[in-house]
């Protein structure tokens, strides 16, 4: 019933978008505009002081864009329109294909294809940002967005013609954003019936540019679209249409199951990120830096805990009385990678109960379990980037009561929703107590998941 109510204002919309490109260019590059002078001019400025405000600070207010609007909320827009931002807003995305319009139109290279970047590259940048404080900084930001902003651009120059090279495969954020947006209840749905009676469009007429590399012709879930609405109408056989936010994990994602999205999930999502935000209240990390300090001491070797490195390197403003020593740059590095291995690990090996419980072992039934966790994943980075917006917002006097009551709510139906995920994922392998017993390792997994959390924001 639903379907029906919102399947002819979805197609709608589809086409106008579809009808409006002039105009969606034109609010990319104003995008772009805004984007490079937050990045850019923040830098030649001094360091905000206990006076700054988001009001009367540049460097405060572009913190906050970035840090506590842009990167928390361009996530959860993941889940409620799918790649709405990659198609419409993303700088990079507007810059890599103008690139790619008068670019070389080069082939693109097996190395830039490989299914790793999105891990590998969502890894470094999060554990790198932390190492030089990309969050309070803009040196750092200038540094690490603007550096993969160039690259876009060099890879859209060199790479296709009209495409985003970049976006499909090398983006930091394409594997995560590929992910939350399998759970929008929208999606561009292809007609293959339709597709296959239509007759071909004659040359000179409307042909379709994909500028992400999407097939579209054999296109079923939303995690590479960017919704951009290029393709909608085309030969009478793709809509923008509504559809349960369970089905492309539940139906579709055990039909093309992918190693490295597992990965990406059990030991980024849920390792790398969770480390990453825990190290700066771990009492954990600091009982161990104690005492690698006080072994250090004892051996006569100081210089770990004395000497620092360039800002480039780790985070080092005197000024600020914020200097991370060489000490502090090993103890946060080997935490943020403690944290994902054994998170990571433990996460593996309950998914592994669970995948043989249902059945004799198969790896693309591992695979599509672990796609269960995709909300509690993305719930967790989306609380914990969003915990810098309630810093800076309390920083400027608002009192947040109401915070960790909807800290609370989110993850309680993150939780909720990956475990409905699980129950009808294993019901695709097995069924009665065979599928009941199936689902309680990954009940385990997310209550750990959650436990991270919780540590995080009630406990520490």
């Amino acid at each position: 019933m639903t379907d029906r109510v919102w399947s002819e204002p979805a197609r709608r919309a589809g086409d106008w978008l579809r009808d409006h490109q002039r105009a969606i260019r034109r609010l990319q590059w104003g995008v772009v505009g805004a984007y490079l002078f937050l990045i850019a001019v923040p830098v030649f400025l001094p360091l905000p002081d206990r006076t700054a405000h988001l009001w009367n600070n540049l460097t405060v207010f572009s913190q906050f864009v970035f840090w506590g609007i842009w990167w928390p909320f361009v996530l959860l827009s993941m889940i409620i329109v799918g790649r709405s931002w990659c198609g419409f807003f993303c700088p990079e995305g507007t810059l890599t294909e103008f690139a790619s319009r008068h670019g070389r139109g080069r082939g693109v290279p097996r190395w830039v294809t490989w299914g790793g970047w999105p891990f590998v590259a969502f890894a470094l940048t999060t554990i790198y940002g932390q190492m030089v404080s990309v969050y309070q900084y803009p040196k750092p930001v200038l540094l690490i967005l603007g550096g993969s902003t160039l690259g876009a651009i060099a890879i859209g120059y060199l790479y296709g013609r009209n495409k985003r090279v970049w976006c499909r495969y090398l983006c930091p954020v394409n594997g995560v954003f590929a992910l939350l947006s399998k759970l929008a209840p929208f999606n561009y749905r292809v007609d293959r019936e339709a597709w296959a009676t239509s007759a071909k469009p004659p040359n000179g007429r409307r042909r379709v540019n994909c500028a992400p590399l999407v097939p579209i012709k054999t296109m079923e879930g939303a995690g590479a679209c960017h919704m951009c609405g290029k393709c909608s109408g085309f030969r009478d056989a793709i809509e923008l249409a509504p559809r349960s936010p369970n089905s492309e994990i539940v139906d579709v994602a055990g039909e093309h199951t992918d190693p490295w999205e597992t990965v990406l999930i059990l030991f980024g999502l849920m390792g790398v990120a969770i480390g990453a935000f825990h190290w700066v209240s771990s009492p954990w990390f600091v009982a161990t830096k104690q005492a690698v300090a006080t072994w250090l001491i004892d051996m006569g070797q100081i210089w770990p805990l004395e000497w620092s490195m360039p800002w480039w390197i780790l985070t080092n403003y005197p000024d600020q009385n914020d200097v991370l020593t060489v000490l502090d740059g090993v103890m946060l590095l080997g935490y943020i990678l403690a944290t994902a291995a054994m998170m990571g690990t433990a996460l593996s090996l309950m998914l592994a109960v669970a995948t043989r419980t249902a059945g004799s072992w198969s790896w693309p039934r591992f695979h599509h379990l672990t796609q269960a966790l995709i909300p509690l994943g993305g719930c967790g980075v989306f609380l914990g980037l969003s915990s810098l917006t309630v810093t800076i917002l309390r920083a400027d006097g608002l009192r947040l009561y109401w915070v960790n009551d909807v800290r609370a709510a989110f993850l309680a139906g993150a939780a909720a929703w990956s475990l409905v995920l699980a129950w009808r994922i294993a019901g695709k392998y097995a069924g009665g107590v065979r599928r009941a017993l199936s689902v309680m390792p990954i009940a385990v997994a997310i209550a750990l998941g959650v436990a991270s959390w919780v540590l995080l924001f009630w406990v520490w």
